[in-house]
């Protein structure tokens, strides 16, 4: 089982969508500014999640959410 998700940060305007198989460890990881990209940004609430049988299906979901329809959605749940 995969997932896709949204976070949000808390003090900037940033959103980040990512993929992982295991998710409360992904977010521990955003927050504990383990990772680079994210580090400026914590720390994040999570807006959006989706489970995914497989990890194909899991990325193109997170391709769209990357791309501006995808972005737009994303802005229009808060």
């Amino acid at each position: 089982m995969y997932f896709v998700y949204a976070i949000r940060s808390v003090e900037k305007n940033y959103i980040d969508v990512g993929m992982t198989s295991d998710l409360e460890r992904r977010i521990k990881q955003h927050n504990s500014r383990r990772s680079f990209a994210t580090r400026p940004y914590a720390p994040f609430v999570l807006i959006y999640k989706e489970a995914h049988p497989n990890r194909v299906s899991a990325r193109e979901r997170e391709k769209f959410l990357k791309s501006g329809s995808g972005k737009e959605f994303l802005k229009s749940l808060f």
